[in-house]
């Protein structure tokens, strides 16, 4: 298996994850603040998983393809 398919598997189960935590929250299944808080803690952190998986994938694709070198010296 490689890196991109275990990138995108991880990043489908973190939106499934953040699926349940909004429903949780927005349907009234929080009964305490401290649950709340706990909740709201762990979208935000998988929101920024997310963020950073997304830019491990752009950067994978844009170091991909043909380098030119644009500071060539002519003699």
């Amino acid at each position: 298996m490689n890196l991109e398919t275990v990138i995108t598997r991880l990043y489908r189960h973190i939106d499934k994850r953040l699926d349940q935590l909004t429903v949780a929250v927005t349907s009234g299944g929080v009964d305490s603040m401290e649950k709340y808080n706990y909740i709201i803690g762990q979208i935000t952190a998988l929101e920024a998983t997310k963020q950073e998986l997304s830019n491990l994938l752009e950067d994978k694709e844009q170091n991909e393809g043909t380098v030119i070198n644009i500071n060539k010296t002519t003699e």
